[in-house]
């Protein structure tokens, strides 16, 4: 068993709403749970329509799956949402150039698989806060190669441009994740609206208050709309249960 919820706001700035996100805490195929956050982009409502598409088709691509291995069915079901997205771009000149980021995951039993592409992001937070996924963004190439330090990126006038993303090129490349959760260990799945408005700190800090999930959820919108709301904020909030994760 474990807790979760989900909350998206259309910010303080945007006309549209073009994250989606998806929640399951019961089984979707071999899968025990499937949790999802996907951020659009592209022009008019192209970008709501394509992190719509995307995740309709990885929740289904993973309900059909014979596959057990869950790095081998959310691959797939990626590649398959690649093809979908492009294939309705390709249908409605209107919808060219649309794309969205992913970040999904699934705990099975203490154990956490992840997987995404883009820069939407999923922590683990307890007594420290930490990133698990790596931004696909021309910003986390620059800090890779050492040009600019990680508080300067934060600002950076190219922040929103992302290297990967669903629906960009014929084929899509993600990047996966398996992690061992420990006792007290929540997760935190969210679209770039919370991050580039809420510093990893705040985040922390919000996540251990001894509230419910629903309400911390929402404090970290409102943190994030009170900063400028510059963008969509979408959040969802893991809390696996102490008799599914291994006591220190």
């Amino acid at each position: 068993m474990l807790r979760s919820y989900a909350i998206t706001d259309i910010g303080q700035r945007r006309q549209l709403n073009q994250d989606f996100i998806y929640l399951s805490e019961t089984p979707i195929g071999n899968l025990p749970n499937v949790f999802i956050v996907a951020d659009g982009m592209g022009g008019h409502n192209a970008g709501e329509l394509a992190s719509r598409y995307a995740v309709e088709t990885i929740v289904d691509e993973i309900a059909f799956s014979f596959e057990k291995n869950p790095v081998v069915i959310l691959g797939k079901a990626i590649e398959k949402a690649n093809a979908y997205t492009r294939q309705k771009a390709q249908e409605d000149k209107q919808l060219m150039g649309m794309g969205t980021t992913v970040v999904i995951a699934t705990c099975i039993g203490k154990y956490l698989e992840v997987a995404n592409v883009g820069d939407s992001r999923l922590y683990v937070v307890n007594d420290r806060i930490e990133q698990i996924t790596v931004d696909h963004s021309l910003v986390e190439e620059m800090i890779r190669m050492g040009g600019i330090d990680r508080k300067a990126a934060r600002n950076h006038p190219d922040k929103n441009i992302i290297t990967r993303a669903i629906g960009a090129r014929d084929t899509v490349e993600a990047d996966f994740f398996n992690l061992e959760l420990k006792t007290g260990d929540m997760v935190l799945l969210c679209s770039d609206g919370l991050t580039n408005m809420v510093d990893d700190g705040t985040i922390q800090h919000v996540l251990r208050k001894k509230v419910s999930l629903k309400e911390r959820a929402e404090e970290l919108v409102e943190i994030a709309n009170y900063n400028g709301g510059k963008d969509n904020i979408s959040v969802i909030i893991i809390e696996p249960l102490t008799d599914e994760v291994e006591h220190d």
